[in-house]
C-alpha cells in the first residue's frame, strides 16, 4: 500500500510503551509525527529519540503527538529508554510502538529492502487532526533528521490551513507568504486587508 498525501493514515491497533494503543484513537484532534528508526540501542536513533524528547514542548505548542517506531519488542524499547535519557539529557515520554512482526512498517511502506529487508528507514509522516497524511519525508538510516526542519514543515502546514496561504521557499514562522493564484485579487482583499506585493500577477506577497 503506498500512502498518498492527502490520504487518511491507516489505522491501527498495537502495543506501545504506554500500553495498548488504537492509533486514530490515540491521535484524538492533534496532529502527530509518526516517526520510524531502525532498531533500538543504535546511535543516530538513540540522537533523534532524545531530540524528540527534548522537544517536547515545542511539539505541545503546536499539538503536535510524537509517536515512534522499530521492529524491536516493548521489553527493548523500555531498556533503551533509560539509555537514552541517561546520554542525551532527557525525559523521554512520548510511546514507542512494537512492530515486532513488520505489519506496521510495511504497511507504511518503512521497511526498504535496498536498506535492510528487516528495520525500518528513517520514516516520517505528519498527520492532521483529521488523520490525513499531510507531508512525508524519508531519511537513509546512516542518517538523523533535521529537526528544525521538522518543525518548520509542521509550522508551514499549520500557517497554510489557518490563512488560506502558500509559503515560500525557505518559509519560517514570521515571514512573508504568498496569496494562491486560485485566489482572486477581489476576494484577496477581504481575505488580506493588510494588501499584498506584488511581483508578478502570478506572485503575491504579503504578511499575516
Amino acid at each position: 500500500m503506498t500512502i498518498r498525501l492527502g490520504q487518511i493514515a491507516p489505522d491501527f491497533n498495537v502495543d506501545t510503551t504506554k500500553g495498548p494503543m488504537s492509533f486514530h484513537e490515540w491521535a484524538g484532534d492533534s496532529w502527530v509525527f509518526f516517526f520510524s528508526h531502525p532498531a533500538d540501542f543504535t546511535p543516530v536513533c538513540t540522537t533523534e529519540m532524545g531530540r524528540t524528547a527534548q522537544l517536547a514542548q515545542e511539539f505541545a505548542a503546536r499539538n503536535v503527538k510524537p509517536l515512534g517506531l522499530s521492529t524491536d519488542s516493548v521489553e527493548e524499547h523500555l531498556k533503551w529508554i533509560d539509555d537514552v535519557n541517561d546520554t542525551q539529557s532527557c525525559d523521554l515520554q512520548f510511546p514507542i510502538v512494537a512492530d515486532e512482526d513488520h505489519k506496521i512498517a510495511e504497511l507504511y511502506e518503512m521497511i526498504h529492502p535496498g536498506e535492510s529487508e528487516t528495520a525500518a528507514v528513517r520514516s516520517v509522516f505528519i498527520i492532521d487532526p483529521d488523520k490525513k497524511v499531510r507531508l512525508t519525508m524519508t531519511y537513509p538510516m546512516a542518517v538523523g533528521r533535521n529537526f528544525d526542519e521538522i518543525l518548520r514543515a509542521i509550522d508551514a502546514l499549520q500557517t497554510a490551513d489557518a490563512n488560506s496561504c502558500a509559503l515560500p521557499a525557505d518559509w519560517k514562522k514570521g515571514g512573508e507568504v504568498i496569496i494562491p493564484p486560485s485566489i482572486s485579487n477581489e476576494k484577496a482583499k477581504d481575505m488580506f486587508p493588510q494588501g499584498w506585493n506584488e511581483l508578478r500577477p502570478y506572485l503575491r506577497l504579503t504578511r499575516i
